[in-house]
């Protein structure tokens, strides 16, 4: 690790900055350092590390398995340290990114909650950072693959965008000329629990209907294994490729059937599409942004998905036919966006932590000048008596 790590206080003072610059968004990343910085990825399964330059590459990545959610947090934040420290060994690291999937509050200090992990209030940026030789960030999973697809992936160019992450559930985000909205709370995006169909399937949030049970992974599981199990004539395709053991079938599997022209697979990705799209215009209509990008592991289904989506976006959007309508395209950076935009967000940061670590080490400086200078006038009048 470089001398810049081992310069860092890590005292109150060093906790005190982390404050002050983490609670603020930083629009002129153009002019944030040119340095290596760290980014994680927390989902439900796995745990992803890895090293950024300022041009978005990968320079190196590092996975693990999440540890189980009935074991302490202290045990995530142990892994968090070992993958940070074990990239530290070969690059100059100079801040670390976490995208937590979970909600952040305001302050992106705070995991207010986590479904797959045991954060209830947990205080991970400054637990992190106390631990650590370098500036930490913490931010919402979602807030941190928007603002990837914004820097380098399908966004480029876009002044409002909003991020759709389709995975076990849906996430998302928004970005506004240059900035993230997290809202007053920090929880703003969570938009997989808005209400779609009154009294529809009950979600695991409590209420029913929610968006996230008709246009998910989830969703498309469910749908199909439901099927599966009555032994329908449709599903017979399916059922024979997992060899009738209904829990094997998953979201990549449908996804590949689809592909082979299975005809149940294609509807069903067709249906969690339409639906897809009806949440998008709902959306347009609320925030009236520019681009829509589609990311998360559902979107890997692309026009099988992505297509039905837009027409269905067409249907239902207000005012179709006499108002602009918003580009909606899938993501470009993959599995890895969360943690290449955690990275990229924690350079903000670096720029100012190394500005204000420079000042001290200029006091420091100027301390130790002062103080040769005492010494050597205590010397010169010793020497005179």
């Amino acid at each position: 690790m470089s001398t810049y790590r081992d310069l860092t206080h890590r005292g109150s003072a060093r906790a005190t900055v982390l404050r002050t610059v983490g609670t603020r968004e930083r629009r002129s990343h153009l002019t944030a350092p040119r340095v290596p910085t760290v980014g994680i990825d927390i989902g439900g399964t796995k745990v992803m590390a890895g090293v950024v330059d300022a041009d978005g590459n990968i320079l190196e990545t590092l996975r693990t398995e999440t540890p189980d959610k009935s074991k302490s947090p202290k045990v995530v934040e142990d892994t968090i340290v070992e993958l940070v420290l074990d990239l530290s060994d070969r690059h100059d690291v100079h801040a670390v990114g976490i995208g937590a999937a979970g909600w952040v509050d305001a302050d992106r200090n705070r995991v207010l909650f986590a479904p797959h992990l045991s954060w209830r209030n947990e205080p991970l940026r400054d637990r992190i950072s106390g631990r650590l030789a370098v500036p930490v960030l913490v931010d919402n999973d979602a807030n941190t693959a928007a603002w990837a697809e914004w820097r380098f992936g399908a966004a480029r160019g876009e002044d409002h965008l909003v991020m759709i992450t389709l995975g076990t559930g849906i996430g998302g985000a928004i970005l506004e000329d240059g900035q993230v909205k997290r809202g007053k709370f920090g929880v703003a995006g969570e938009f997989g629990h808005m209400q779609v169909v009154p009294g529809g399937h009950r979600c695991p949030c409590g209420n029913r209907g929610c968006w996230e049970q008709y246009s998910s992974g989830n969703a498309l599981v469910r749908e199909a294994r439901e099927l599966a199990a009555a032994d329908s004539p449709v599903a017979y395709g399916i059922i024979e490729r997992v060899k009738g053991n209904v829990p094997d079938i998953t979201g990549p599997l449908i996804t590949e059937l689809a592909r082979e022209g299975d005809a149940m697979c294609v509807e069903l990705l067709q249906d969690i599409g339409q639906w897809l799209g009806v949440g998008i215009a709902n959306l347009a209509a609320a925030l009236d942004p520019s681009c829509f990008v589609v990311g998360g592991g559902v979107s890997a289904a692309d026009d099988l998905l992505i297509g039905p989506a837009r027409d269905a976006f067409r249907r239902h959007l207000t005012g179709r036919g006499y108002r602009p309508e918003a580009r909606i395209a899938r993501a470009q950076l993959g599995p890895e966006a969360g943690m290449v935009g955690a990275a990229d967000l924690a350079r903000l940061v670096a720029r100012r932590f190394r500005r204000a670590n420079r000042r001290r080490v200029e006091r420091y400086e100027r301390y130790e000048r002062y103080a040769e200078a005492r010494r050597s006038n205590d010397r010169t009048a010793q020497g005179t008596q």
